[in-house]
């Protein structure tokens, strides 16, 4: 780890909660009286940098440079691995953001802080960092018990959740790789004087990442309701959980981490799909960042990147998603059903100027003001999740059951009888299994929010792009081999700057294959 680098970003973020947390997004306790230790002397207190934690979830500046413009935050870092699929088919390259992710075109950048390897494991790690100083005051912390288990609980599960990223971005897929370098993993605060630790093994990584997990479930299910949709609550930890679960093949885990998570939600109407998919407050959104005016950076976040319209519509100039239009891949949006709602989410024609397939799913809620909140999580994952697990646990019934429940809310006439877990060695070769049908509306529907590449790594598929799916010549990264599972295409490398300053790790060692062999 980059320790002074870490130390100072800790600073960072207290200076981050005093400068944000007056703000409606949050409510704090005042934040200019009292040390670093009083801080987190009692869970009430304690909100204040955990405030800070998720400001920093969806702010820019991870990398330097011009890039900042594709680096702020969650959003943009699952952003990032949708674009390293087959589904969101990106048009052109625009100034370049994201468009390097999706050609596969950052690997050698290394060396620089303004590129996605850096960008990812300086935010990462900075989240993980500032929670590590309110998990080391768990033996301390007094006031309410119940304030105190809000606080650490969601300390446990962002630790949780940015180590499970860490580990899908910079190593290959947990199954079948268990004994392979992860990354290295941190408990306690870092400072200037702390020694950088060596790349754990998956097996390691993960054994932390359940037993974080595990506890934050435990710990929330006895904390005060979900103050506000950023924080962690009961119900997104188990999220979390299923999430990891399915990485890790766990899927009874998995079945009944979704099956909890869902139980606290609704899934959404046509109304709350189509109306561009920026507002927390919906029935069906589980997790994500209210953003208000005064927060927002200026020109560049995720709904600049993702909305083509909008701005345009209200004549405003900064419609930068007209230069690098998104897309879906044309035989997904063909799976649809001609009565399905999310056909709603892309426009096959009427944008052709722009692009054909052009997506709308995701606008600005104010195109005046450039807002717009950020979705991390929504119900509908859950019941994909679950019915996911119970096809591979053998519960076709239920499986089917769970899908229709899902699908029927999107395309009335909906019905499936497919049975069996039967997958292609490409992500285009068909079998007809439930499995693949549960995939494909999984594809549909969390296109643009979960990053597709983290699931074609965890089936163990390979793809390909062709010009049929709507991908320009461009964009078909020949050369690249995505077609093995097995492949190191998708594993980034190692910031540079985490061997300059971390010790226990040699670059010629430990560093991930710039190519997509070993």
């Amino acid at each position: 780890m980059k320790k002074k680098l870490y130390s100072i970003l800790f600073l960072i973020a207290g200076v981050i909660c005093l400068i944000s947390c007056n703000d409606d997004f949050l409510e704090t306790s005042p934040t200019d009286k009292g040390t670093a230790d009083d801080m987190f002397s009692t869970g009430k207190k304690a909100l204040v940098p955990l405030n800070g934690i998720y400001r920093m979830m969806y702010t820019q500046g991870w990398s330097t440079t011009a890039n900042v413009q594709q680096c702020d935050g969650l959003s943009a870092w699952n952003l990032a691995a949708d674009v390293m699929g087959e589904d969101m088919v990106m048009k052109a390259q625009g100034s370049g953001w994201y468009w390097y992710d999706a050609v596969y075109n950052v690997k050698s950048r290394f060396t620089s802080s303004a590129w996605r390897s850096y960008d990812l494991w300086n935010g990462y790690y900075t989240l993980i960092s500032n929670a590590n100083y309110i998990i080391n005051a768990e033996s301390t912390m007094g006031g309410d018990e119940a304030d105190k288990n809000y606080v650490i609980g969601q300390a446990y599960a962002i630790r949780a959740y940015c180590y499970h990223y860490l580990a899908m971005f910079f190593a290959r897929t947990y199954i079948g790789h268990e004994d392979e370098p992860g990354i290295p993993l941190y408990t306690e605060p870092t400072g200037i004087g702390t020694g950088g630790n060596p790349r754990a093994k998956l097996s390691e990584v993960y054994k932390l990442i359940r037993e974080d997990i595990d506890k934050a479930v435990t710990l929330l299910k006895d904390a005060p309701e979900q103050t506000d949709k950023t924080h962690i609550d009961y119900y997104v930890a188990n999220g979390i959980k299923a999430r990891i679960c399915l990485t890790t093949n766990e899927w009874a885990e998995a079945r009944d981490a979704a099956k909890e998570a869902r139980g606290n939600y609704t899934i959404g109407a046509a109304g709350d799909l189509t109306s561009g998919m920026n507002d927390v407050n919906k029935r069906n959104v589980m997790w994500g960042a209210k953003v208000i005016e005064t927060q927002t950076p200026g020109w560049g976040p995720f709904l600049y990147h993702m909305d083509a319209i909008t701005m345009w519509d209200a004549s405003q100039t900064s419609v930068y998603a007209r230069s690098a239009p998104k897309c879906i891949s044309i035989p997904l949006y063909n799976k649809m059903g001609q009565q399905d709602v999310r056909r709603q989410w892309w426009e096959p024609t009427k944008y052709s100027s722009v692009a054909p397939y052009l997506q709308v799913k995701f606008r600005f809620s104010n195109a005046q003001t450039s807002t717009g909140d950020k979705l991390w999580m929504r119900v509908e994952e859950m019941y994909l999740t679950e019915a996911e697990a119970e096809n591979r646990l053998g519960n076709d019934a239920a499986a089917r059951k769970l899908l229709e429940d899902l699908v029927k809310t999107r395309d009335p006439g909906y019905t499936t009888s497919k049975s069996g877990t039967q997958l292609g060695a490409l992500t285009s070769d068909e079998t007809g299994s439930l499995l693949e049908e549960i995939l494909v509306h999984r594809r549909i529907e969390l296109w643009g929010e979960y990053g597709r590449v983290f699931d074609i790594k965890r089936l163990k598929q390979g793809f390909t792009r062709t010009t049929a799916m709507g991908w320009p010549t461009s964009a078909l990264i020949t050369g690249v081999d995505t077609q093995n599972p097995e492949t190191y295409a998708w594993v980034l490398t190692i910031p540079q700057a985490e061997f300059d300053g971390n010790e226990s790790l040699d670059p010629k060692t430990d560093q991930n294959p710039v190519g997509d062999q070993p």
